[in-house]
């Protein structure tokens, strides 16, 4: 089994601002496991506020070694080892995970969401995000995202209120809401949350400081839309910590460590009946593939990233009435 990789940097469209920062691109691992003729492709998406980099992706990759892999894979025992040779680094054990789980289903000549029985005809709409930035911009940004159905807005500013109304003043599209954490007063983002509940915002994620769960609770119980964890929910141990603080999670592949943990996080939020976002990162079509094949077990998509780039090194999937359209190909699809 032969592991290759190599930094790739992925460049977006407009610079992208959330509540703390800005960017203008993301440092990408792209990543190749190649096994009986197949080669299954993985991606590390390491945006930089999350710890992760070109240099420590390249020291985790050189302690790898997957020659004890049988088929099929042992995915359990896949994250103990992964987790084993280091703590955290999850974008490039996501990478692992997922080339992984692409090269499986191609040896085995299946889609990789009928390994975690998604059905396609279920796939939830996804939204394309609107980051922070001047009304003009803001308007162009609209424009361009005229095939989503629904759009998502970055908050968490001084001017989240000029935001929404500039979005509202051309359309009228449902609208997904991230706070990143920029809400720093729970009287005030409870305000705000009931306002917003107004301009048909459908959820929102991460109001207040992930270590804040009091004041976070306390949002959520005031909230009349449902408010999801994201940077306060990473892996699979940080789901039963949801409950009795918000009402859903979302799941990114980029935080737990790959395609296996994402299906065990989405099971384990169902039993505690949590409602499920999957969102993305900056990501090429590869991550955004992996994300849709476990779209269709979640209530709402955020698989956006390759809407907001613009040096794809893969074929764009194929996108139908905001929704992604997963392919009768083996392993991801990626054409």
């Amino acid at each position: 089994m032969q592991l290759r990789y190599k930094p790739f940097e992925l460049l977006l469209k407009y610079p992208f601002s959330i509540s703390g920062f800005t960017r203008t691109s993301t440092p990408l691992m792209l990543l190749e496991i190649e096994c009986e003729g197949q080669i299954g492709y993985g991606e590390a998406s390491m945006v930089p506020y999350h710890g992760e980099s070109v240099a420590t992706a390249t020291a985790f990759l050189s302690k790898v070694k997957l020659d004890w892999l049988k088929l099929p894979f042992d995915f359990d025992e896949l994250i103990a080892y992964l987790d084993e040779l280091a703590p955290g680094n999850p974008n490039i054990k996501a990478a692992i995970d997922i080339a992984l789980h692409d090269l499986q289903e191609k040896l085995e000549g299946k889609p990789c969401y009928t390994y975690f029985g998604s059905d396609p005809e279920q796939m939830p709409a996804t939204s394309i995000t609107i980051g922070m930035d001047t009304p003009e911009v803001i308007l162009q940004k609209v424009k361009d995202a005229e095939l989503a159905k629904i759009l998502k807005v970055k908050l968490g500013g001084e001017a989240d209120k000029l935001l929404i109304e500039t979005i509202r003043s051309v359309s009228n599209k449902p609208l997904f809401v991230d706070a990143n954490q920029g809400w720093k007063d729970r009287i005030q983002a409870s305000e705000m949350i009931h306002w917003l509940h107004e301009q048909d915002v459908v959820l929102i994620e991460q109001p207040m400081d992930k270590n804040n769960w009091d004041d976070n609770a306390w949002v959520s119980e005031q909230s009349p839309i449902p408010i999801l964890g994201d940077e306060s929910i990473q892996r699979l141990a940080d789901v039963e910590k949801a409950k009795g603080v918000y009402q859903g999670i979302n799941i990114k592949l980029m935080k737990s460590a790959g395609m296996y943990e994402a299906y065990q996080m989405i099971q384990r939020a169902r039993e505690l009946d949590l409602k499920i976002l999957i969102g993305c990162m900056s990501e090429t079509s590869c991550a955004t593939l992996a994300g849709a094949a476990l779209a269709p077990l979640c209530d709402w998509a955020d698989l956006d990233g390759p809407f907001l780039t613009k040096n794809n090194p893969f074929p764009n999937p194929d996108f139908k009435d905001g929704k992604w359209v997963l392919a009768d190909r083996s392993g991801l699809g990626l054409a």
